[in-house]
């Protein structure tokens, strides 16, 4: 056995001296033995529940990381947290609720973590605001800590074709369109998904995945294993095991992610095409550090950095491809060796991530990771636009798009379900911007993602006729000129909100602008007579979130972040 010295850590408050004698009456009640309340106490925080596949399989992974802290000499102590889920809040007012549950994942995970007085944190976690939730609580703690992901669904068979969710959502245009059958409609829904494990594509799940490994919070490898695996077993019970070492170490999660590994992080999105959601995501964990690392300088290194992974929505490939060609160490290998990351940051093994990744092998004979040298483009796949209709930015997905520049007339909504109802009647044309305002942080609230509109759409056949401009955000799965974020949003009177039907709007992706042709003067007066519009959302969550979330450029955050800090709940 290890004897620890409890002197500098949180569960001392809770564990010694005899006024604490209640506190351990209650450990004795759950079967603890007084050896157990003697050891560190490991929060194992995972996202479980029944809404969805991404989900469903944590609870059993959380087994096996208890298995790992125990024999390493820890007491776990496992809890879950909320997790609304994309695919299914889609489309309806229940997306309001997705970016707000990231940060109310962070609150929920700091206070249970904060009222018992746990030493350490093993996070799981598989839907997209799940992941970066989950990560946020850690920075903002900063006992040590490891992130590990739920792991990937499989990819579905139709009509000899992998399939993912998002071949579904396109079908509803290609049906409403009289494409496509009630039938195949009704096959292939009941094949797109075919067992536990989040959306298979580098969308916004996958993307922050792949993310969890560059920065240096996960265990190299463990991302890329499909949820159904038995593998991810032994991944959880290395992360258990692997916490433990931070422990006897005090590494923390604010040792490991820097400036450095955040922009690490943010070439990895780049460079396999990953998720828009990545330009809110990065910025809103580098808050929680006391780091300001904004959009602007996510989309600064995604623009620089060679796309070199034909995955999905932008490719041909999903998740479990690149699990079959030796998972996300290969990216990364490959961008080390290309001297395109940071080899010297710190990670969860106590090593960097150079050293971690020194005997990886590129494979060859594969075409679902390039090395470098022959990048499918040399830009990445994410990049942002600024100009007069979105001063504080925007962001779009590139990955796969034949067109870089757009000019058309604007076709303006104030809400998601107006803009999908144009589209499902055909009320739009070939030339069209379709924009969708008051949907930011603040207006919606919570900054819905528009995968309904922007699938049906592409399932219309019209995904390179038009272009669609919004203040909320999109799916990592959409595809196309889609521009999301734009700031600032409309509830707040930005440009977005000065919009008027029959507008001309520029975009250029390679230059990186994004302009309404209407002049400064006629602008003023428009923004002079422009007056707030109100929510329905005003009591409850939502409610709360819209009083406190900041812009989308600084990661629509809701506090003021660890450089506001007094103290650190890991020191206390």
């Amino acid at each position: 056995m290890t004897a620890w010295d409890k002197s500098k850590l949180p569960s001392r408050h809770v564990t010694v001296g005899p006024e604490r004698a209640p506190h351990r009456s209650y450990y004795y009640a759950m079967g603890l033995t007084e050896a157990e309340i003697d050891q560190p106490f490991v929060g194992v925080a995972t996202c479980w529940n029944e809404a969805a596949p991404c989900n469903i399989d944590l609870s059993r992974q959380a087994q096996s990381v208890k298995k790992g802290v125990k024999e390493a000499h820890g007491t776990p102590r496992e809890f879950t947290t909320i997790t609304v889920t994309d695919g299914i809040a889609m489309g309806h007012q229940g997306m309001k609720s997705s970016l707000a549950s990231r940060d109310a994942i962070a609150d929920t995970v700091e206070l249970t973590v904060r009222g018992h007085c746990y030493d350490a944190l093993v996070g799981l976690a598989g839907c997209d605001k799940s992941l970066p939730g989950m990560m946020m609580a850690m920075l903002r703690l900063n006992i040590p800590s490891v992130f590990m992901y739920g792991g990937s669904i499989l990819p579905g068979k139709f009509k000899g074709k992998d399939v993912t969710v998002v071949d579904v959502f396109e079908a509803v245009g290609q049906h409403a369109a009289g494409n496509l059958s009630d039938e195949d409609l009704h096959a292939l829904e009941c094949v797109a998904c075919p067992s536990a494990g989040a959306c298979g594509g580098q969308f916004t799940a996958n993307t922050m995945a792949t993310v969890s490994e560059a920065i240096g919070l996960a265990l190299p490898g463990s991302a890329g294993t499909p949820a159904p695996y038995e593998e991810r077993d032994r991944w959880a019970f290395e992360s258990g095991r692997a916490v433990m070492e931070l422990v006897k170490k005090n590494l923390r999660p604010r040792d490991i992610v820097t400036r450095k590994s955040l922009e690490n992080a943010a070439v990895v999105v780049g460079a396999t095409g990953g998720s828009t959601n990545a330009g809110l995501h990065l910025p809103a964990m580098a808050h929680e550090a006391g780091i300001r690392f904004t959009m602007d300088d996510v989309v600064e290194i995604m623009r620089r950095t060679p796309y070199i992974a034909d995955l999905k929505p932008g490719g041909k490939y999903v998740a479990y491809d690149v699990y079959k060609v030796g998972g996300i160490p290969v990216i990364i290998k490959a961008l080390l060796d290309a001297g395109l990351l940071h080899g010297d940051c710190m990670t969860v093994t106590g090593k960097t991530l150079a050293e971690n990744h020194k005997d990886v092998v590129f494979p060859k004979d594969q075409d679902v990771i390039y090395p470098v040298s022959q990048a499918l483009s040399k830009t990445g796949g994410v990049v942002g636009l600024k100009g007069n209709l979105a001063p504080e930015g925007g962001i779009v997905k590139i990955a796969g798009m034949k067109t870089l520049r757009f000019e058309g007339t604007a076709l303006c909504f104030d809400c998601e379900e107006d803009a999908f109802k144009a589209v499902e009647e055909r009320a739009y044309k070939a030339g069209d911007v379709i924009v969708i305002r008051y949907e930011g942080p603040k207006g919606g609230p919570g900054m819905r993602e528009m995968l309904s509109t922007t699938a049906a759409i592409y399932g219309q056949g019209m995904g390179e006729s038009v272009a669609l401009i919004t203040d909320g955000r999109f799916s990592g799965a959409t595809r196309g000129f889609c521009i999301g974020h734009v700031g600032p949003e409309a509830a707040v009177g930005g440009p977005i909100a000065l919009l008027r039907n029959g507008d001309r709007i520029v975009i250029d992706a390679e230059k990186g602008t994004i302009d309404m042709l209407v002049s400064d003067e006629e602008l003023a007066k428009r923004k002079a007579a422009w007056k707030p519009r109100k929510t329905d959302y005003n009591s409850g969550a939502l409610y709360k979130y819209a009083q406190l979330v900041g812009p989308a450029y600084l990661g629509a955050v809701t506090h003021p972040g660890g450089a506001a800090e007094t103290h650190c709940y890991a020191d206390q």
